[in-house]
């Protein structure tokens, strides 16, 4: 069997912006919610058994104690916040397990579904459901890849160091050197993908780049000095912000027979009159087990 973990706040960006791409019509209050739903009910058309979504029930989380700058709430549009709590009822009245993440991240989740279905011999591949940069941190060979659905690709390992220059476990240094704007992370001026991927490919991570450029082996870099400058200046703020892109591998989220699609619950009707998607009840009758 093949595991699914799906990043539910991802998915719920996605389906309210396609949906207003183009600026063509108004989006329905719904409408976001309806397109996580009937996207997560492909996915079940598509064979997948054992499914999980993590959501992120709250946009802060114990991060934002870590770092002022952290992001929050603030930029999110409230018609998308309000379908949060929606979706995760409306997801979980199909039957399909959902985290709805308080004090951790959706990320978070994600990861250690990840390392729990790894962990577990009858699990023939873990698909990490979201193309999110942080996420490659928990790519293990070809048997725990990344799926980004919109392009229809998959991302193993070798797919990871083709795209950030780097392997899985030097990830969060990437983040953490280069930044990343989603997250609120201003990484180091200076310390761009390219200059981040030669210096992290030949020492992993920052706490073993030598403090001065001349005791650095790393051939064809250029503005070593500057960078080893930058970084012995701010080496703590480049450990905050690993810290910062970290995720977390131990949040609860139950085994991997806990999340095997049994079909949906007994309020699965009602919720979806109440969201407008009754189109959608005949689609999951014809996928019952």
């Amino acid at each position: 069997m093949d595991v699914h973990v799906v990043d539910g706040t991802y998915e719920l960006f996605r389906q309210h912006f396609g949906a207003t791409a183009g600026g063509t019509r108004t989006p329905g209050e719904f409408d976001a919610t309806t397109g996580v739903l009937a996207s997560t009910i492909q996915l079940l058309a598509d064979d997948a058994t054992h499914v999980g979504v993590a959501s992120d029930h709250t946009i802060e989380s114990f991060r934002n104690e870590l770092f002022n700058g952290y992001k929050d709430g603030s930029g999110m549009p409230p018609e998308l916040a309000m379908q949060i709590p929606v979706m995760e009822d409306a997801l979980g009245a199909l039957g399909v397990t959902v985290w709805p993440m308080i004090e951790f991240e959706a990320d978070d989740a994600l990861a250690s579904a990840a390392a729990v279905a790894n962990a577990d011999d009858r699990v023939g591949q873990v698909r990490i459901v979201t193309p999110d940069k942080d996420l490659g941190q928990c790519v293990v060979g070809d048997r725990v890849v990344q799926f980004d659905r919109r392009k229809g690709l998959f991302i193993d390992e070798s797919g990871v160091n083709e795209k950030f220059g780097v392997g899985p476990a030097s990830i969060a240094d990437w983040l953490a050197l280069v930044g990343d704007t989603a997250d609120g992370i201003p990484g180091l001026p200076g310390w761009g993908a390219k200059s981040t991927s030669s210096v992290l490919s030949r020492y992993g991570h920052v706490e073993d780049i030598p403090e001065e450029a001349g005791r650095w082996d790393v051939p064809g870099l250029r503005g070593a000095a500057k960078l080893a400058t930058t970084l012995a200046e701010r080496r703590d703020d480049a450990m905050l912000y690993r810290t910062l892109a970290t995720l977390i591998t131990d949040v609860k989220v139950g085994s991997v027979d806990d999340w095997k699609w049994n079909g949906p619950t007994d309020d699965f009707s009602a919720i979806c009159d109440r969201i407008g998607a009754q189109h959608l009840l005949a689609r999951v009758e014809r996928l019952q087990p």
